[in-house]
């Protein structure tokens, strides 16, 4: 008897000195384990504060299907008598109860709870929501387990869905700005430690050891208005609507800065619940797509020639059909004479192919590509377009023209309104952001003041009785634009189906904004620019004009204000 107790007596100090760390190395490997703690993901928000994606606190409420398994051999204590004890009410009643709060299947639920499972960690849903998540934790339900995690939420909807994309079940950034901007948004996730019995049950959560806490991600202020993108969204959806068209695009640009005030596109969609969408309905079309953007090149061409002094402001231009090579070129009018100012105000194909073939080829090629035809815009969005500016070696002379009014040129729609920068702002071609700036670092002058000043008076006749959009006008304001009606290039050559196109910027004196419009084969009998796209640009500028406060500065209105 005294040489066992010696022999206990030396197993145990074997055993708490000698084999002390090993063994409490062996415990925590087994009882004690890391848990993830999701971080906050960053906001974004508008030029003025307002957020446009949130995160939420939300739970992932989550089953060890092992919880209620018991070996034969097993040891019944005072804790496993109360684990079968809560087993027990997991009955085939309280299994739909379960389904039914979370709006799964019954078959889902049975599968979580299989004791016969070799899994000890089976989600049973993902980011519930607190009301939700009560009515499951008033169950007290044997191995269920809830994880604290974050619900991705957009207030705007469909407003934004195309600009912001949204994030996967991990908060992950899959489209749109929650992709570019991902890094920078993304919290850092931090850990801590919590104590497991032998079936991996967490036993005990009171004073649980942080080993990291979790680091927040930046929030991102955008260029964007919130107030302007839901004007656009509003007038766009209402205009693909009226003319039956395939889809739409419509971007805001800030003349003076290049700043993106507002995307939109349709059709959209609620990025809150994304079921049963394709992947054709999540791409931002105006940062994207291409198209070949027809006759509101012509400004630019106008601009190009006076500036390298191949053409004079007073020259006249014959209308009648031009043959070029083997080609034709031709007016859908009988026009005459026309001077400069109305080759722009009745968008002659003949007069602008005559203008562009007085110049270089490489002189015009290298025009297009300064106003960043050909070249991405640098925004950095996923996706986004470079669009197709040929090279000049080769060119045909009938390719030479058909490059003024349009065709063998592709960009994007935000491309072609920051082409138009270079003549709302007196000759200097802004960079475009999405991110909110004073000021643009990194504007080139591409035209003199005087050609883009002048060019600017031409287009504002567009607008004009007897021009080609005399339903973009604002009253009140004077406005610049140009039309485009294009055919869209099917295989093999040009359909039926037509581009209808508008950019213009306002007010004309002084221009605070530049707007592109783009409708896709809209099929409601119009087609025409001037009759599908500019009325969607008046109604868009004149509202975004009153929001900013921008003071009227047509003549007749000035001096109604002053007398006043």
């Amino acid at each position: 008897m005294i040489s066992a107790m010696l022999g206990l007596i030396g197993r145990a100090v074997h055993l708490q000195v000698f084999d002390k760390d090993f063994l409490q190395k062996q415990a925590r490997n087994r009882h004690i384990s890391k848990v993830k703690i999701s971080a906050y993901r960053g906001q974004i928000k508008d030029k003025n504060g307002e957020s446009l994606a949130v995160s939420a606190p939300v739970e992932s409420i989550w089953v060890n299907p092992q919880y209620c398994s018991f070996s034969k051999s097993e040891k019944e204590t005072w804790a496993t008598k109360k684990i079968k004890q809560n087993c027990a009410r997991l009955n085939k009643a309280t299994k739909r109860k379960v389904a039914q709060i979370l709006g799964i299947a019954n078959k889902k639920v049975e599968r979580a709870f299989n004791v016969n499972s070799k899994r000890k960690f089976v989600y049973l849903k993902r980011r519930v929501p607190p009301s939700v998540t009560r009515k499951i934790r008033s169950l007290s339900l044997p191995g269920v387990g809830f994880i604290r995690e974050f619900k991705r939420f957009y207030p705007a909807g469909e407003v934004t869905s195309h600009l912001l994309g949204f994030t996967d079940i991990d908060d992950r950034g899959q489209e749109g700005l929650e992709l570019m901007y991902d890094s920078q948004i993304n919290g850092i996730s931090g850990s801590k430690l919590v104590i497991r019995d032998g079936k991996r049950r967490v036993i005990e959560e009171q004073n649980i050891e942080s080993i990291k806490e979790p680091e927040a991600g930046q929030d991102i202020e955008l260029s964007i208005d919130q107030r302007l993108q839901y004007l656009a969204y509003r007038e766009l959806k209402a205009g693909v609507v009226r003319h039956k068209a395939k889809s739409a695009s419509l971007v805001i640009l800030e003349a003076k800065t290049g700043n993106i005030l507002a995307v939109v596109n349709q059709p959209s969609f609620n990025p809150n619940t994304r079921r049963h969408l394709t992947i054709d309905r999540y791409r931002n079309r105006a940062i994207t797509d291409l198209f070949e953007p027809g006759s509101t090149m012509k400004p630019l061409v106008v601009a190009a020639a006076l500036d390298g002094g191949f053409i004079k402001r007073r020259q006249l231009y014959s209308t009648k059909d031009y043959k070029i090579g083997r080609n034709w070129v031709r007016d859908g009018h009988k026009y005459g004479l026309l001077s400069l100012s109305n080759v722009l105000k009745k968008s002659s194909n003949v007069a602008a192919s005559k203008i562009a073939l007085a110049m270089p080829a490489d002189y015009f090629w290298r025009f297009y590509h300064d106003l960043g035809f050909g070249v991405s815009a640098a925004v950095g969005f996923p996706g986004e377009a470079s669009g197709v500016l040929p090279e000049y070696d080769g060119w045909s002379k009938f390719e030479h023209a058909t490059l003024s009014f349009g065709y063998r040129v592709s960009m994007s729609v935000l491309q072609l309104a920051r082409s138009y920068t270079a003549l709302a702002d007196d000759g200097l071609l802004h960079s475009v952001s999405l991110l909110k700036r004073e000021k643009d670092e990194y504007a080139v002058r591409v035209l003199s003041a005087k050609t883009a000043k002048s060019v600017r008076r031409m287009i504002e006749k567009v607008v004009h009785k007897g021009g080609t959009a005399y339903q973009a006008r604002i009253n009140g304001y004077r406005v610049a634009g140009k039309t485009g009606t294009v055919k869209k290039a099917t295989k093999g050559g040009y359909g039926n189906e037509y581009l209808s196109i508008f950019i213009g910027m306002a007010p004309a004196s002084n221009p605070e904004l530049v707007i592109a419009v783009l409708v896709d084969s809209p099929q409601a009998g119009q087609y025409y620019g001037g009759q599908v796209a500019a009325p969607i640009f008046s109604k868009v500028m004149a509202g975004a004009l009153r929001v900013l406060n921008v003071a009227p500065d047509e003549e007749k209105t000035m001096s109604v204000l002053l007398k006043k």
